[in-house]
């Protein structure tokens, strides 16, 4: 029986993956939107990272820790949104951000939790694999044992909600390939 990792990790509560959750040819035409869509350096408190994102629907400012109307999400990406929405069981007019993202060879994302005014952060992973990591937040929890690192495949979903998404943190060991992403986030309700 073949599994998909070797012991398969204790994602924590509201940590979800699905493999294969695009086609290959879905994935064809995602990144043949993405290739049309101009993207810049990912600036964070200062400093300018190597990955290259464009933003859709609303921006968040870290320096200001502000949430902004931005660009409307190009109507091409419709049908994944609406795809994405029902699998995390929301409206698709509820995804209020739509990020794309570039990762060069060896690109990293450092640990980090999304920003505040995110509810649900779900990625979706095109053209190369990736090793996703997950600890805790809470630094008295944090130790080598407390770290899951995985394989995230081309193709596939994650969905971070709840205690994953308020109490752990993420990173991404650097990219071994040319890699994309599209990150769908809705905002908290109040």
């Amino acid at each position: 029986m073949d599994t998909l990792f070797p012991i398969t990790p204790k994602f924590p509560p509201g940590f979800i993956y699905i493999p294969d959750f695009i086609t290959k040819e879905e994935e064809e035409y995602l990144l043949d939107i993405i290739k049309g869509i101009p993207l810049h350096r990912m600036k964070f408190q200062g400093f300018e990272a190597n990955r290259l994102v464009a933003s859709f629907g609303y921006d968040y400012h870290f320096e200001q820790r502000t949430l902004t109307a931005g660009k409307a999400i190009p109507e091409e990406f419709l049908p994944i949104v609406e795809q994405v929405a029902r699998q995390v069981a929301i409206p698709s007019a509820d995804i209020a951000e739509l990020l794309v993202t570039a990762y060069p060879l060896g690109s990293v994302i450092n640990w980090h939790r999304d920003a505040p005014p995110f509810e649900t952060i779900v990625g979706l992973s095109l053209l190369s694999d990736c090793t996703f990591r997950l600890r805790p937040h809470d630094k008295a929890k944090q130790n080598r044992s407390a770290i899951l690192s995985f394989p995230v495949k081309r193709r596939s979903l994650y969905i971070m909600q709840g205690a994953s998404r308020e109490e752990w943190q993420h990173s991404i060991s650097p990219v071994k390939q040319q890699r994309y992403s599209i990150t769908f986030r809705n905002i908290k309700s109040s």
